[in-house]
């Protein structure tokens, strides 16, 4: 058997403890690159995409500013988002990324918004 490296492992240990906890909520997906951050809500019942945000969108790409504060415009407009479609308690799925830096801020700024998770 292969050796997993440590991200692989983090996201797994990561997915399993989340399939426990959640119950009948969406899911809050982040994929980051070094570049730009992109979000998703997800019914995974459903197998679709309900809402997203992303670095690499015009409205976002304008403000040309440091990467957190990208991080937590893209966390205001998925929660904005997300309230038109009357989305208020989700999980968060963070992933094999830490939970802090970019990360962080984008969490924060979605519960500030109004997400409950």
């Amino acid at each position: 058997m292969k050796k997993l490296n440590t991200k692989i492992k983090r996201k797994k240990r990561n997915r399993k403890k989340l399939r426990e906890v959640s119950s009948n909520r969406l899911r809050v997906s982040v994929s980051k690159s070094l570049r730009n951050l992109s979000a998703q809500i997800i019914d995974d019942k459903a197998r679709k995409t309900l809402v997203s945000a992303s670095s690499i969108e015009k409205e976002i790409r304008k403000n040309r500013n440091k990467k957190i504060e990208i991080s937590k415009l893209i966390g205001e407009t998925l929660a904005q988002r997300a309230k038109q479609k009357n989305i208020s308690e989700v999980y968060f799925d963070r992933g094999s990324y830490r939970y802090h830096g970019r990360v962080k801020a984008f969490a924060e700024s979605l519960r500030k918004n109004g997400l409950k998770f």
